[in-house]
């Protein structure tokens, strides 16, 4: 790895909690790469971020596409020949149906970005991520993924059905406890952003996309006596 400047990918970054993860993690002195399946619009938001001084450079990228995704290793590899930090912060809502009501086809396309697209990309940049001293993986998670707090009539959790993009996330969190066994040396973990306010909810959510990144950012920052194979949010420790 370069020894003057750490190196991280964030993908769907040209907005929202993405672009917010780039903009701080470049605003430690890192080079960063905004990853984004629409070429426009990253390519704009890398340049806007370039011109408030911070080291962002646009690397398109679509987690539905194997060769998308092999396009985009080469040129990381081919700029930096090697990967520090990796977010996997790509991922799309569903509709708000009953359970019921919900075809395999739309559970099938979500999860496609949401849980299969995060082991595309993962798998594709451990090459990389293996020639950093300190590799870390961070999964953009949710509360919602949460089997616990769905099951405390307590929580707001258990009153919001969302059997595709709830159970992706659940998904996704078995993943990230997979891989973190299965990767030593490296600090793989599951953000819970918490309910920020962005394009998915129509910006509803009661927090700020600064708020939503602070878990985001401290796990790809923390030190290598750090945790592995654990959910945070802001506040610490998410239950399973």
């Amino acid at each position: 790895m370069t020894d003057v400047q750490t190196v991280a990918l964030v993908t769907g970054a040209n907005k929202g909690l993405g672009r917010e993860t780039v903009r701080r993690l470049a605003g430690q002195g890192w080079l960063v790469f905004l990853a984004a399946r629409d070429r426009e619009r990253g390519t704009r938001a890398a340049a806007e971020l370039v011109g408030e001084g911070l080291d962002v450079e646009f690397v398109e990228l679509d987690v539905t596409s194997d060769e998308s995704v092999a396009a985009a290793v080469e040129t990381v590899a081919g700029r930096v020949g090697g990967l520090d930090v990796l977010v996997n912060n790509a991922g799309v809502g569903g509709p708000l149906l009953d359970p019921a009501e919900l075809g395999a086809d739309a559970l099938r396309r979500l999860y496609e970005v949401n849980v299969v697209g995060q082991v595309r990309v993962t798998r594709a940049f451990l090459p990389l991520l293996r020639k950093s001293g300190q590799p870390r993986i961070v999964m953009v998670s949710s509360g919602l993924a949460s089997l616990t707090n769905a099951g405390d009539p307590t929580r707001p959790e258990s009153g919001f059905l969302s059997l595709d993009y709830a159970s992706s996330k659940s998904a996704l969190n078995m993943i990230v406890s997979q891989y973190a066994r299965a990767l030593p040396g490296f600090k793989v973990n599951a953000a819970d952003p918490g309910f920020p306010a962005t394009d998915m909810n129509n910006h509803t959510g009661i927090h700020t996309v600064t708020e939503g990144t602070d878990v985001v950012i401290r796990l790809a920052t923390w030190d290598p006596d750090g945790p592995t194979g654990g959910f945070f949010d802001r506040d610490g420790s998410v239950p399973w």
